[in-house]
């Protein structure tokens, strides 16, 4: 008989569990708290509008292992067109003028250089580490099924890159700038808008950041999050799995030290062989368990691990087309307020032009994303609940019109989604929308996806993973079912 398998959460990394479930021959269940896949991979409509809260650009676009997993799990397909951008990000600097990150690692280089020839050695250098960087060859499996061989032949591709992960593991961003001598003002002062901008970030992180660009592995799918993840579903639909939207879990039904179901909100009973969690880590092991089974690295993580700072999106609909030079500005305003939030160190603002599977023709979609530290939110009341989403909105609209000047009279729609917005319909702890952040302190750890002391329950999805993101998250799902077979003595199919 197949087994059955209940997934809690909906998001990437449970749906690419229960596709996996399913080409493996087990009877798979997700249950989705929200009426919509996706969890944070997620769109939403106003009016013609589309609305995109995820997907900037995806790791695994073209090749690679993560690119094996989008095709498996149907995330892309044959149709799906994908655009390159040019730049990874302009920053407007608060003097005026503007700072560019190319995509291309060479072009970034030129254009460093052309900016300051006097420090062509320390440029030469941090370019010449990201592409290094680009040797690397991620795992296709996980680590209890590797081999001498599996290490020996990643060595080989990867070792340049190997030798960078080894000198800078725990080197901060910053670090690694000071390190790299600049000389000349300017290059201090770009470089310190990159460090002030991802603060604590570790190094490896940030020289990861061009190389999937310049290989043409980090493009985006026209249409953004949603139709990424209904193809996701409805691969999943297509292999008889069942998707069960409006079923949030209140509690993991436990026999001994085995895991043996879930019970609803509305008091449904469902029981299973397995029972994966692929939602918030924080509700399941201290809501839907109670704290019972939190292992002693899930409780220092906790502790010791910062977690990414919660956003608020503030979405345009406007009736005309307004024209970029780039794509995505981060704009420089630190001290600056958007509503009660004083900027630490500025705000996004992104042009959908490039997706006509967003934009109504003629029309065009825009929005500005800033950090909001939890604490702001955290108890308001309703009332200052919407009295600071107003006076959010008007702000952004000033930011806006500073940007580009006459486009306040054509904003037909204004959404304005905050932190309590994505826990609402995701449960994310404290609106950590990819769970724990990369730093120098965590980069090179992970969390185990068994929990000692409790048998046939599994995690799965980003909070596993220092960084988290859509690539880890399906790789968790995969990587699960790669156990469970072995488990079963039964041979893992992708197909």
């Amino acid at each position: 008989m197949e087994k059955k398998v209940i997934i809690i959460g909906g998001g990437v990394a449970g749906l690419s569990a229960g596709i996996y479930g399913q080409l493996n021959a087990y009877d798979t269940e997700i249950l989705e708290m929200h009426s919509l896949p996706g969890g944070q991979c997620t769109a939403w409509k106003r009016k013609d509008y589309t609305f995109d809260y995820c997907i900037h650009w995806l790791v695994g676009s073209s090749h690679g292992a993560f690119h094996d997993i989008w095709k498996e799990t149907g995330a892309l397909n044959g149709s799906t067109d994908i655009v390159n951008p040019e730049t990874y990000v302009t920053i407007r600097l608060p003097e005026g003028g503007d700072f560019i990150i190319y995509s291309d690692v060479d072009r970034w280089e030129k254009y460093l250089l052309e900016m300051a020839p006097e420090d062509r050695k320390a440029i030469g250098r941090m370019c010449e580490d990201m592409r290094k960087m680009s040797t690397i060859q991620p795992f296709d499996k996980p680590s209890f099924k590797r081999n001498i061989f599996d290490y020996a032949s990643m060595l080989g591709k990867s070792g340049p890159a190997m030798k960078l992960f080894m000198k800078y593991k725990k080197m901060s961003i910053d670090e690694y700038f000071t390190g790299l001598d600049f000389r000349t003002q300017v290059m201090k002062d770009r470089m310190g808008v990159i460090s002030t901008a991802m603060a604590d970030f570790s190094a490896i992180a940030f020289l990861f950041t061009l190389v999937w660009f310049s290989q043409k592995n980090a493009g985006y799918p026209l249409g953004g999050s949603m139709p990424f993840t209904l193809r996701m579903l409805d691969r999943y639909k297509s292999l008889g799995g069942t998707f069960t939207p409006k079923a949030k879990v209140e509690k993991i039904i436990c026999r001994g030290r085995k895991a043996v179901g879930v019970r609803l909100t509305d008091g449904t009973i469902k029981y299973a062989d397995y029972v994966v969690g692929a939602c918030d880590l924080h509700a399941l092991m201290y809501d839907m368990l109670d704290g019972q089974f939190v292992s002693q690295e899930i409780r220092r993580a906790f502790k010791e691990w910062p977690l990414f700072t919660p956003i608020v999106q503030v979405s345009f609909g406007i009736d005309t087309p307004v024209e970029s030079k780039y794509h995505t500005y981060q704009v420089l305003a630190p001290g600056e307020k958007m509503g009660s939030t004083t900027l630490k160190t500025g705000y996004g603002i992104s042009n959908y032009n490039h997706d006509p599977q967003i934009t109504p023709e003629g029309k065009c979609v825009m929005k500005l994303i800033f950090d909001s530290p939890f604490e702001i939110w955290e108890g308001m009341r309703e009332e200052e609940y919407q009295r600071e989403k107003e006076w959010i909105k008007e702000d952004a609209i000033q930011k806006l019109e500073e940007m580009y000047p006459g486009v306040k009279g054509h904003i037909e729609v204004v959404d304005v989604a905050t932190p309590l917005t994505d826990i609402k319909f995701t449960g994310v702890h404290k609106g950590a929308f990819e769970g724990f952040l990369p730093t120098s302190r965590n980069m090179m750890k992970t969390l185990s996806h068994k929990l000692k002391g409790l048998d046939n329950f599994y995690l799965t999805g980003q909070w596993l993973f220092p960084g988290g993101g859509l690539p880890p998250s399906a790789q968790s799902g995969k990587w699960l079912f790669q156990w469970i077979t072995k488990k079963d003595r039964k041979i893992f199919k992708v197909a």
